[in-house]
């Protein structure tokens, strides 16, 4: 080798070296500008907290209500099936009121009596569990507690007035159980006579 070769062998030398500690310096600036500051892993570990535990407080929130509606309205199935032994508590009544092979038996009055205690014992359980029947006679029919199963057709009454329930309707603790199936008036077509 030349003399001149060998400089440069030198001085190509220390450049190699000087290449890694330039690259490693950058390595350790852009290493340096992507690391946080302790103020602000402080601050993203404080926002991470909060969130978890505002998360937490949400789902206590929305179990004690689920919780709540639980206990208020886990009967729901029951008491709606349990309406239809008042239905046929009442339909029994009427037949055998109705009946006339019945009516000329002088224990029908001691029979009909045992079922009406019944009855009110049934009716004073939904009460006390907060299941109440809905009113319509005379009322303005609503979609939301009604259910029109005809039209009568009446002028006395402004159109849309209930006047026949068909089958009572219930809530339990303001929320619909069973809707009243109702008869509604409509105005009378007044028929034009051809000549």
């Amino acid at each position: 080798m030349t003399r001149s070769e060998k400089k440069e062998q030198e001085t190509a030398v220390p450049e190699d070296k000087n290449k890694p500690q330039k690259n490693g310096q950058q390595e350790k600036e852009t290493t340096s500008t992507k690391e946080e500051t302790p103020e602000e892993k402080l601050k993203t570990t404080q926002d991470k907290l909060l969130r978890a535990m505002a998360e937490m407080e949400n789902q206590r929130r929305r179990f004690e209500k689920e919780k709540q509606e639980a206990f208020e309205f886990g009967g729901f199935n029951f008491a709606l099936e349990s309406l239809l032994l008042l239905d046929n508590i009442d339909r029994a009544i009427a037949s055998f009121k109705s009946d006339e092979s019945l009516k000329n038996n002088k224990d029908l009055d001691k029979i009909i009596d045992g079922i009406e205690i019944v009855k009110k014992d049934l009716v004073s359980i939904f009460k006390k569990n907060g299941i109440e029947p809905i009113e319509c006679i005379n009322k303005k029919f609503d979609p939301n507690f009604h259910q029109a199963m005809l039209e009568l057709e009446d002028n006395t009454k402004e159109p849309g007035t209930v006047v026949q329930e068909i089958q009572k309707g219930y809530m339990m603790k303001n929320r619909l159980l069973r809707p009243s199936l109702v008869g509604v008036t409509k105005k009378r077509e007044e028929k034009e006579k051809k000549k």
